[in-house]
């Protein structure tokens, strides 16, 4: 026992630094973005893995009657649902918490603790089933985690959220098999020892690096801010220069650098006279060797210059624009929906149904209706 003192005080002290930094970022994430989802399931995980933290204690495991332990496993095991929400909310700023995510969530915690509380060390033949289940989740909610990730990766313009993403995603998922590739090692499915403070020091190293990005980088460049980003870059019949945002205090924004000013007006061109957003499958490195510029110098110019998040964002922009205006053009009034929308370089009408209702309000038909309702 006296042997077992030094390490067992080491893990307390690693698990304390972890939930140290999970409340820091739980207070952070609930002062700067309290009503963004993202926000929101990022609030939730860190609440998440503060309990795992707390319940992965081996002597909580060893000493805590299996009844008491069911609602903290539960949450515990849960948090591979949390983290595949997390991903997507932090990937896709049009991100919305839907019925299924909490059906997920539910089911996953209603099956760990049904096995803490009954199954564990039962001779039921179900055991081995449900057992199996939960230890499949992770593995489960890891690869659909992966997936999010990959999904909207190339489209994200936003250079930090972009490095921070990499790493939660990496690190989460390597932490998330490792960690269950340990507790399949176990007879009776624990860490102890040595492997739980390296279970501690392995979450305290993901966290550390991750509250110190989120507290370096600027609030917006993690989260969307709660104002509504135009849909075009530039107006129409505007130049660079004259849509170029003014400083947040007032004074009179620097002066642009002439290459990002002869990029931004080529960019403009393109999109407006040639109409490149109508190509299918248009994409970030596409346009940019039309442009023959540097992928990561375009992502900066649209994102810190044109003030424009997501690439198919900007690009839907232009499209809803020329949709909006094929729809209220009374020459056109005959003209199916579904063609203009395929027109201005929509695959599929679904697609353009959400994106125009979301940029307007209306379904395209109610627009139209409304636009020619005098003519």
């Amino acid at each position: 026992m006296t042997d077992a003192l030094p390490l067992t005080l080491f893990d307390a002290a690693l698990r304390g630094m972890v939930l140290a930094l999970l409340l820091l970022l739980a207070w952070v994430l609930g002062r700067d973005r309290p009503r963004l989802p993202a926000a929101r399931a990022a609030l939730a995980m860190t609440l998440g893995l503060a309990v795992q933290v707390i319940s992965s204690t081996p002597l909580f495991e060893a000493q805590v009657p299996r009844l008491w332990q069911a609602p903290l496993v539960a949450v515990s095991v849960a948090n591979g649902v949390l983290f595949w929400i997390f991903v997507q909310a932090l990937f896709d700023d049009d991100f919305a918490l839907r019925p299924l995510h909490a059906a997920a969530w539910l089911a996953v915690a209603a099956l760990a603790g049904f096995n803490c509380a009954v199954m564990n060390g039962s001779a039921s033949v179900l055991a081995p089933l449900t057992i199996g289940l939960q230890r499949g989740v992770p593995l489960l909610f890891a690869m659909l985690a992966t997936i999010a990730a990959a999904a909207h990766w190339r489209a994200d313009l936003v250079e930090g959220r972009r490095r921070l993403r990499a790493f939660i995603v990496v690190t989460g998922v390597v932490y998330t098999l490792a960690m269950l590739a340990a507790r399949l090692a176990s007879p009776q499915g624990r860490l102890s020892g040595a492997t739980a403070t390296v279970d501690a020091a392995l979450l305290l190293l993901i966290v550390a690096v991750t509250a110190f990005w989120m507290l370096r980088l600027a609030g917006s460049e993690i989260f969307p801010s709660e104002r509504v980003v135009a849909a075009s870059p530039v107006p129409r019949g505007e130049s660079a220069e004259a849509a170029r945002p003014a400083a947040a205090d007032g004074a009179e924004p620097p002066a642009p650098d002439p290459a990002d000013q002869a990029l931004a007006e080529a960019l403009q061109r393109l999109m407006d006279e040639e109409r490149a957003y109508r190509a299918e499958d248009l994409s970030i490195a596409g346009l940019a060797a039309r442009l023959g510029t540097p992928e990561y110098r375009l992502r900066r110019l649209i994102n810190q210059r044109l003030g424009h998040r997501n690439f198919n964002a900007f690009v839907n922009g232009f499209r809803l624009a020329e949709a909006r205006a094929a729809l209220a053009d009374p020459m056109r009034r005959s003209r199916p929906v579904l063609a203009i929308a395929l027109e201005a370089g929509f695959q599929s009408i679904g697609p353009f149904n959400r994106a125009f209702k979301a940029a307007t309000g209306l379904t395209p038909t109610e627009y139209r209706r409304e636009k020619l309702a005098d003519s």
